[in-house]
């Protein structure tokens, strides 16, 4: 393949990918009407982002889909080599509904779509309609990184997020597999999470977060308070550092220059620290983002 020939998927949008002529009219309107097929030839989309559907979300759906049956389409593409059974790409919970609502046949548009296409559209279709969870949002972009080779900024113009917001979700699969899971079942938000990020023990904090139901900016708050621990004789920033030269100082505003940012190096003979000040996660994302480019050689 020419790599002048257009790329299908990634940035084009749900829409480009029901008809390859958007103002081809009569196409989409076939498109939209679809085939029908037995509700067993379906199988799950083995890139499914989604990984928790909502008992009482899906029982409302089914109880839509007794009284007026599917409305929309189920977009799926070929099971492999199979001629008559279907992976389905975007509709599994109107799936599952139907086949609770025990329908015999359900409508489907049958597209030809790569496992890079199809993972693309499942998650594009699920963020869009804010149906993914932070941490089902941030496996979803993981895996069209890890497995396409997709980076961040294409994955941000390919479901209308920021850059940095995808930075800030793909973040969250850094915490603790304990924290992880108050994520998943909603105890925490992901404003929560990120902040989480920047804790010591962010498992410790999270329960204490979730047992004070205390906001995200409370949680920070938290976060930036110095954590006290039965061995600590006194705290680690305790008083002015005894080495304050020039030459730190010097250092101190390089740093600031470079990063924009304020930064403060305390030291105690061989050892000491590095401080860097931000205001909101956008700066913490451009600081990473800064300290990850590699020197000019």
């Amino acid at each position: 393949m020419s790599d002048d020939t257009p790329r299908k998927g990634l940035g084009r949008g749900l829409s480009a990918l029901l008809a390859e002529d958007p103002d081809d009219q009569p196409a989409l309107d076939r498109l939209r009407v679809g085939k029908t097929v037995p509700i067993e030839k379906l199988v799950p989309n083995r890139y499914q982002p989604r990984q928790y559907f909502d008992e009482d979300e899906l029982e409302a759906l089914t109880q839509s889909v007794r009284e007026n049956g599917i409305l929309m389409p189920i977009l799926v593409r070929r099971d492999g080599d199979s001629i008559d059974s279907f992976e389905i790409v975007a509709g599994e919970r109107r799936w599952r509904a139907a086949q609770a609502a025990q329908l015999y046949e359900v409508p489907i548009i049958v597209k030809e779509l790569d496992d890079n296409q199809a993972l693309e559209v499942a998650l594009i279709e699920n963020v869009q309609r804010q149906d993914l969870t932070a941490l089902e949002e941030a496996e979803g972009y993981r895996r069209l990184m890890d497995e396409f080779a997709n980076t961040q900024e294409a994955l941000a113009t390919a479901v209308g997020k920021s850059r940095s917001h995808v930075a800030n979700i793909m973040r969250l699969l850094g915490l603790p597999e304990a924290v992880k899971t108050l994520l998943q079942a909603g105890s925490l938000s992901a404003g929560h999470g990120r902040a989480l990020l920047a804790a010591e023990d962010p498992e410790a904090l999270a329960n204490i977060v979730v047992r004070k139901g205390l906001n995200v900016r409370q949680t920070e708050a938290l976060v930036q308070k110095p954590q006290k621990t039965d061995d600590t004789a006194k705290p680690a920033d305790a008083g002015p550092s005894p080495i304050d030269d020039a030459d730190t100082r010097a250092m101190e505003k390089q740093l600031s220059e470079k990063l924009g940012l304020t930064v403060k190096i305390n030291h105690h003979g061989e050892v000491g620290e590095v401080r860097i000040a931000f205001t909101s996660l956008d700066q913490f994302d451009e600081i990473l983002l800064r300290l990850s480019q590699q020197p000019d050689v």
